[in-house]
């Protein structure tokens, strides 16, 4: 049965006398620095390079080189982006860990696949916020926290998982649940949205807007009924709070009706079967292996794919709409 953790599950004593060290503090580390340091614990960054390690300094935190940070901390939150952090644990982190240490990733996926191995004599656990790291922080001060994944992934001190509550708890990782996973299962159920629910999102919105486009509707009314107007988006979050037949159930009965009596003809596309596929090449570690090539060749083939993106007609029509709307479409991106 799964077991789901709590704030009243986790016990801040357990973080009394440790130190936490946030290594790196970029769009996802600043945040869960932010939440820690609210909360009052021990806290030290370990800044990746000078331009984070200032905008910690500004924040007001204590912050030293990655070495450093092992060296004087008792927990070490691995904030880094995957495709550089097992070289930066390599070199800066794994000759300075000792008993006693704790590790906690917010995602699983280098471990899962081997690119970091943490020796056995320290505890290794995961805390991965399932929101993106923009509104980690946000969500804390409002009260409302978020869902998470939680996870031992090896018990070296017989203490792992108080200190792992502990930790979530501290950064508002409880608030809304923290899901017991394993490492395997948060790795794969998260790659698994990213290559085959978004991907046929993107297909489904980008296929409906050439089509609507093609037979003369305005752009302004395609674009605001396909997504701007957030409608969709009010849907899923509906979903989120009750569930997605509820959230069916309380469209208008047209609405009701529409969607369930066409659901059929979409099973031409085989969805299953080409999800299955997008598992398949997670779970054998193809896609990491992948990933490691591409990214080993400076993102070739992903500057290309974003180029066919960016090269498609409807994006034109699409910043015009926004134009209109009175939209803030300069946004950085979350890499």
């Amino acid at each position: 049965m799964t077991v789901i953790y709590h704030d009243e599950h986790a016990d801040p004593d357990y973080l009394k006398d440790k130190r936490i060290a946030v290594i790196g503090y970029g769009q996802f580390g600043r945040p869960v620095a932010l939440n820690l340091r609210d909360s009052g614990v021990n806290l030290m960054i370990g800044a990746l390079n000078d331009t984070s390690g200032q905008t910690a300094v500004n924040d007001g935190m204590e912050v030293g080189s990655i070495a450093e940070a092992v060296q004087q901390s008792d927990i070490l939150i691995m904030l880094l982006p995957d495709e550089i952090m097992p070289t930066i644990y390599l070199e800066q982190i794994s000759p300075h860990l000792r008993r006693g240490h704790t590790m906690i990733f917010s995602s699983a996926y280098t471990v899962m696949f081997r690119f970091i191995e943490p020796p056995p004599f320290v505890d290794v656990g995961l805390i991965a916020p399932r929101i993106p790291g923009a509104v980690v922080h946000e969500l804390y001060e409002s009260g409302q926290g978020f869902h998470s994944f939680v996870a031992v992934g090896q018990d070296a001190s017989g203490q792992s998982w108080n200190t792992i509550l502990a930790v979530a708890q501290a950064f508002g990782a409880l608030r809304q649940g923290g899901i017991e996973v394993s490492f395997e299962q948060e790795t794969e159920l998260d790659l698994f949205v990213h290559q085959a629910i978004l991907p046929a999102l993107h297909n489904l919105l980008t296929t409906a807007a050439s089509l609507l486009l093609s037979r003369g509707y305005p752009p302004e009314a395609v674009f605001t009924e396909l997504y701007l107007s957030g409608e969709l988006a009010f849907y899923l979050k509906q979903a989120s709070e009750y569930g997605l037949l509820n959230t069916l159930n309380l469209a208008p009965r047209i609405n009701q009706y529409g969607t369930t009596s066409r659901i059929d003809r979409f099973d031409e596309l085989k969805l299953q079967r080409l999800m299955e596929d997008a598992l398949k090449d997670i779970h054998s570690g193809d896609f990491a292996r992948e990933w490691t090539k591409e990214a080993s060749d400076n993102y070739r083939r992903l500057r290309g794919f974003l180029k066919l993106q960016e090269n498609l007609e409807i994006w034109e029509l699409e910043q015009q709409t926004l134009e209109l709307l009175g939209r803030d479409n300069d946004k950085d991106s979350d890499s």
